[in-house]
């Protein structure tokens, strides 16, 4: 039999190397290994420009992540994050390019016009997704699914695939080019949608009914908690998200793309359960999708400096997002242990 005094320090270790990674450890241990192993291979990726593209490509994936985060949490899914941004770039295209026609001289107002005007249209995707999923109890992965169809359908046939141009100087050089104390403006706006989530989650009555409702929807109806609301504002918020997402998108790209946020849906989830997002809801904290989302960030950018082909980027997609699977079970397992 081993001496007491040997298997309390054993137990102690496991006991802080389980509360390690319950509290985002793989994510960090990811993304400290990505960032030395990428430094090492590509040191080109050190470099200001380099590092400055990082960040704007992970600010265009926290924002959708973080729709992604809420939704998974409040037990549900969001398939068609990608197709909201898709569909908010071409409106916010649309409105600018019909705008400056009317009202040459009202740049700003235009471009704020067209904020709303997308940021709209993914409030109304997503009650309408929250109505489908509450009220007719359909099934979120199917509902979410058909939705992501309908948008990329409207989206390919108002444009027929073809960028619309006419977005605002303005906007592009100041919002999608533009820096702030040295980082991308776009990642300014991210980090502010960050310190939101992270307040709503640990500080309001809204973060507390999500998780349980994520957690346990029968035993939150009989507590109290308006689970149908709860649901809707989850929705809503995701689909606000990923409107801003698409917004901002355009001020990068220039113009209005029916065919961006293609792989989204993926690549969130991805980033939602690598950073320690329940299948089942009722888990998930903001900062760790953040550090999530920043990992397959510098791992696509790393990707591309040592130019691996497009199609093996998405097969190493896959890949890590079956290890973070894998991993969510396990620790599911150690919860119920």
């Amino acid at each position: 039999m081993a001496p007491l005094s040997a298997a309390k320090p054993a137990e102690h270790r496991s006991s802080l190397l389980d509360r390690f990674l319950m509290q985002g450890g793989i994510v960090i241990t990811f993304l400290i290994v990505a960032v030395v192993a990428t430094a090492l291979v590509e040191p080109r990726f050190l470099n200001r420009l380099n590092l400055i593209n990082v960040m704007r490509n992970f600010a265009l994936l926290l924002i959708p992540s973080l729709a992604q985060m809420l939704v998974m949490t409040a037990g549900g899914f969001d398939l068609s994050v990608g197709a909201v941004v898709a569909i908010s770039s071409v409106v916010t295209a649309a409105v600018m390019l019909v705008g400056s026609g009317y009202f040459p001289d009202m740049e700003i107002a235009i471009i704020l016009l067209s904020l709303v005007a997308a940021i709209g249209v993914g409030a109304l995707v997503g009650l309408t997704n929250a109505g489908l999923v509450a009220s007719l109890s359909l099934s979120p992965f199917m509902v979410t699914l058909a939705m992501m169809s309908v948008l990329m359908g409207i989206a390919l046939y108002f444009t027929q695939g073809i960028p619309i141009y006419g977005v605002a100087q303005s906007f592009i050089t100041g919002v999608g080019r533009g820096q702030f104390l040295g980082l991308p403006i776009v990642l300014h706006v991210a980090l502010v949608v960050l310190i939101g989530c992270i307040v709503m989650q640990r500080f309001t009555a809204l973060g507390r009914h999500i998780y349980a409702v994520g957690s346990d929807l029968r035993s939150a109806r009989l507590s109290g908690v308006a689970t149908g609301r709860t649901l809707a504002i989850a929705y809503v918020l995701a689909g606000m998200l990923a409107a801003l997402t698409g917004f901002l998108m355009t001020s990068r790209l220039g113009s209005g793309q029916s065919t961006i946020g293609g792989t989204l849906a993926l690549e969130t989830i991805a980033a939602a359960v690598i950073g320690g997002v329940s299948l089942r809801g009722g888990v998930g904290r903001a900062e760790h999708v953040a550090l999530a989302a920043l990992f397959l960030a510098v791992i696509a950018n790393a990707m591309n400096l040592v130019q691996v082909d497009s199609k093996y980027q998405t097969l190493v997609l896959g890949a890590v997002l079956i290890v973070a699977l894998a991993i969510d079970r396990l620790l599911l397992r150690k919860r119920q242990a």
